[in-house]
């Protein structure tokens, strides 16, 4: 698998007016998210996710001691062009503890936090939790299943020291979490046991990680992967070679970027509905109305859904 530049980031990092709008969202869970960092009580601790599923795991640990808020939370438009405003800025430097992805996917936080330097702020790159090079090659690490226990243990460890008193309550909430991944990990197992080696195609390395867990066979070329990814125009032979694939029923289904679409992820998806060939739609970011554990196990049921039943799953909870 070679490596490949930083996914797209046509990313804007804004830091002088304060007028700019924000796309900032609240990662809505029970410590009071919604409300601004200055409105919460000293006694709880100011937490930032970058994507909201980062942002959904440290409100299940922080619980009533932690008001989080996910930076990027729209399902609806593309992430890649999200741009960081002032307001933005201002939540970030306020924040005790930050959890953010790496691997270039959403650098614009390094130059806030850059910018706004404090000694205090526990910052939690995912990327060098789990030691990867910066070659990597798939930045969307929420994915791959060992990710969220690493990330939900060092949340935990890093509230613990903020707030030591409620320790025992961080580390339970944690231990909670990765007991309630049960039910994707099996559900993993389930598909890669009943439907080994299953043929896929898909439109970028979004869900490749799960793909990867559930033991199926992606049969469109990494390559043209990071193409699409990076904003790259695709040759006319991965054009042909992935039409190929539907024609020719190689793929039993196509998983495309739900959130980054186009005219050429259009013509992909009129292909393979026209050679009958099921489509599932993945994000980047956490649908609305689901948290991170029942978000994954949607994803394999709508694998699960395409492969057993033939049953398309296009956008989540429809």
């Amino acid at each position: 698998m070679p490596a490949v530049s930083p996914p797209r980031r046509r990313t804007v990092v804004a830091l002088a007016s304060a007028g700019l709008a924000t796309t900032m969202l609240a990662a809505g869970c029970s410590s009071g998210a919604g409300s601004t960092a200055a409105a919460v009580s000293s006694s709880t601790i100011v937490a930032v996710g970058a994507e909201n599923e980062y942002a959904n795991v440290i409100g299940q640990i922080g619980g009533k001691y932690v008001h989080v808020t996910a930076i990027e939370s729209n399902p609806n438009t593309d992430p890649h062009t999200f741009e960081a405003s002032a307001s933005v800025a201002q939540l970030v430097s306020s924040a005790s503890l930050v959890v953010q992805n790496g691997l270039g996917y959403d650098s614009y936080m390094n130059k806030i936090e850059a910018a706004a330097p404090n000694a205090h702020r526990k910052v939690i790159d995912v990327q060098s939790l789990l030691g990867l090079p910066d070659s990597t090659p798939n930045p969307h690490l929420w994915y791959k299943p060992t990710t969220m226990p690493a990330v939900a243990k060092t949340v935990a460890s890093d509230l613990a020291s903020i707030q030591p008193s409620h320790a025992g309550y961080f580390r339970a909430r944690a231990a909670a979490f990765d007991k309630s991944l049960q039910p994707w990990y099996q559900a993993l197992a389930a598909f890669k046991a009943a439907y080994p080696g299953t043929p896929v195609a898909v439109t970028e390395p979004v869900g490749d990680y799960m793909l990867q867990a559930a033991g199926t066979r992606n049969l469109t070329p990494f390559g043209f992967q990071a193409d699409v990814m990076n904003g790259v125009d695709l040759s006319p032979q991965y054009v042909s070679l992935q039409n190929g694939l539907f024609a020719q029923h190689k793929v039993k289904v196509f998983l495309y970027n739900q959130q980054v679409t186009d005219s050429l992820t259009a013509s992909f998806l009129a292909s393979a509905h026209r050679h009958g060939i099921p489509v599932v739609g993945v994000y980047e970011t956490m649908p609305t109305g689901y948290d991170y554990q029942s978000w994954m196990l949607a994803e394999v049921h709508a694998l699960q859904r395409a492969v057993a039943d033939h049953v398309s799953t296009q956008v989540l909870g429809s």
